[in-house]
């Protein structure tokens, strides 16, 4: 969410920005948040004098009542009465225009940073660079399901009887790598200084508000029934509530974190849920890296974090590369945000696995997450998200990556503490 001050300051500016995001249909809503705006002020202004004159009022009340003249004070105590009326009414509408901008301003998108590149969609979104060299081994890489079935390790059939499409039971080794695989993704985060959490897995309304746009939250979120609570999508969600009306002293910052969850995602819309595969499917797990800090230093802390991902997956023999999210790519809280796609041997390209996001201060402001600076005044810090590994897309970038020609799996050498020292998986 932006600040008001910027929207009365400079539409054009904010104008300009939705049109690179390619959302021309919310144009018209900021001229008319200035109009409300215009409005709620002129309302305030007004509020502002009843109160004043109230003040004058009641003082004079007091006067003539401390000199005995009780007739006249209660003809003075009707202008009172009629104030208070208007006052009323003054704030009744106060309160209607104030959430008439409020959402008309979560549906504004944030300002995209200048490097962002442009484009209406992710078929246009730009690599960047790659880590690794993509192989193709020559004999044939079955799809991941076959491969996980050969050892036992998934059965879709009987998940589909107990929860239906975009469910799966894993198995044996193949259960025990997806363990293995959180665990040491983990640890290489808590090597990178983050400290370890396990946050709620369900949050109340107004914290999905504050981390994610409308569009996002209907097409994502399961909400229980008869309760103000959601199951999250991704732990960042939990994580950034954590700060949720907070006063962080500025020497806290920058606040790093890395969190274990499962995640709960309708998958909703044209890709939907795959009946073989479990590349898009509505429960995994994850871990995630989070970080709050001083908006200086955001930037920075973004091209640390995606490049954390990029030293995982070469850590365990995965070729990946970075590519650019374009303007019209990007959710409407993000200032800048790029995917890490690990390289897959059966397709022959590259497949999402992580995306690491910079939101600026949108989420801190709609949170009211602020700081207390050496100055003794407050700010809004920014925060930004990364996935370090989510499970099973992870798993299938792994198998693809380590299969043999004899048809075992390959450990590589990080993973097999995790594993009980095994080396392969046969």
């Amino acid at each position: 969410m932006l600040d008001i001050k910027l929207i009365r300051s400079n539409p054009e500016l904010v104008k300009e920005n939705i049109k690179k995001k390619f959302q021309d249909q919310k144009l018209p809503l900021v001229d008319e948040v200035l109009e409300l705006d215009a409005q709620f002020r002129a309302s305030k202004g007004r509020g502002d004098e009843l109160r004043q004159q109230r003040n004058t009022i009641s003082k004079e009340i007091g006067k003539l009542m401390s000199q005995g003249k009780k007739e006249e004070a209660q003809e003075v105590k009707k202008q009172v009465q009629a104030i208070a009326g208007e006052l009323e009414e003054m704030e009744r509408k106060e309160a209607e225009m104030t959430a008439e901008i409020r959402k008309r301003m979560l549906v504004i998108p944030n300002l995209i940073d200048d490097s962002v590149p442009i484009g209406k969609d992710d078929s246009e979104n730009v690599e960047v660079q790659r880590f690794g060299e993509p192989v193709v081994p020559d004999f044939e890489v079955p799809y991941h399901t076959e491969i996980m079935e050969r050892f036992g390790g998934i059965d879709l059939d009987s998940a589909r009887k107990t929860s239906g499409n975009g469910f799966y039971y894993l198995m044996g080794d193949i259960a025990r790598l997806q363990s293995a695989v959180i665990s040491y993704a983990r640890d290489f985060m808590i090597d990178k200084g983050f400290t370890y959490c396990i946050p709620p897995f369900m949050i109340h309304g107004n914290v999905v508000e504050g981390v994610m746009s409308q569009t996002d939250m209907d097409a994502m979120m399961y909400k229980i029934e008869g309760e103000d609570l959601y199951l999250i999508g991704t732990s960042e969600h939990s994580m950034i509530g954590k700060f949720i009306d907070a006063i962080l002293p500025e020497e806290s910052l920058p606040q790093t974190l890395t969190s274990y969850s499962p995640c709960f995602r309708k998958e909703k819309g044209a890709h939907g849920i795959e009946e073989r595969g479990v590349y898009r499917i509505h429960q995994f797990e994850k871990q995630e890296m989070i970080v709050v800090c001083k908006p200086e230093d955001s930037m920075a802390w973004y091209d640390k974090m995606w490049g954390y991902s990029v030293e995982l997956f070469r850590s365990l023999d995965i070729p990946v590369r970075q590519l650019e999210c374009c303007s019209g790519d990007l959710a409407d809280l993000k200032v800048k945000s790029c995917d890490i796609e690990a390289w897959s041997p059966r397709q022959k390209k590259y497949f999402e696995v992580c995306s690491c996001s910079n939101m600026g201060d949108a989420q801190a402001r709609r949170l009211k997450i602020r700081v207390k600076g050496s100055d003794g005044q407050n700010y809004l810090p920014h925060t930004l998200n990364n996935t370090v590994v989510a499970p099973p897309r992870m798993l299938i970038a792994f198998l693809e990556n380590n299969l043999q020609a004899d048809g075992s799996v390959r450990i590589p050498e990080a993973l097999r503490p995790y594993m009980g020292g095994k080396d392969a998986i046969r």
